[in-house]
């Protein structure tokens, strides 16, 4: 699990509460994906109909689901953390690799809101079949997913730099 220091943690405790309750909603999204995948097997199984639209709402709550959910994991650092070999590494290259790492992140994640600008009002006029619900409230959840994940990468990308820097003043 990672270390939440004040320094470390994005936005202090008024974050935190945010961006658990951006998990809180993942996890309320993934309790409705449950409860429509088993009742769209239980009318089928025993009434032997299907209701429209039912088989889309796990599908588009996926989407939103991974991106809640990786916000709130990023929060707390755990998205992209592999303590073993950071833990291998003299202070100076732990905090290189993590800058590295969460610099990459952000231009990743700053990407793919560029190109869901793109993709959005391209998107907008499509409806699913089933729900009739416009695809560009499903592809949404990129980039505000994406916005969310950018926050706390960049808050970890310059703490690293700061002790990058600290160390490099130090010989290690």
């Amino acid at each position: 699990m990672a270390h939440s220091t004040p320094d470390t943690r994005p936005f202090g405790a008024r974050g935190t509460r945010i961006y658990d309750g951006f998990g809180y909603l993942g996890g309320l999204f993934l309790a409705i994906m449950v409860l429509a995948v088993f009742g769209q097997v239980l009318i089928r199984r025993f009434f032997m109909f299907s209701i429209d639209g039912i088989e889309e709402v796990p599908r588009f709550l996926f989407v939103w689901l991974v991106m809640l959910g990786g916000a709130s994991a990023m929060q707390r650092g755990e998205h992209t953390l592999l303590e073993y070999f950071r833990d291998k590494l003299s202070p100076r290259w732990n905090a290189f690799v993590r800058m590295l790492m969460d610099g990459l992140g952000v231009f990743l994640f700053l990407y793919i809101i560029r190109v869901s600008f793109i993709l959005l009002p391209q998107s907008h006029p499509m409806q699913s079949p089933g729900l009739g619900l416009r695809y560009s409230y499903i592809y949404a959840a990129m980039p505000f997913g994406a916005a969310l994940m950018v926050f706390p990468m960049g808050w970890r990308m310059i703490v690293a730099a700061r002790e990058f820097w600290r160390t490099w003043q130090k010989p290690s």
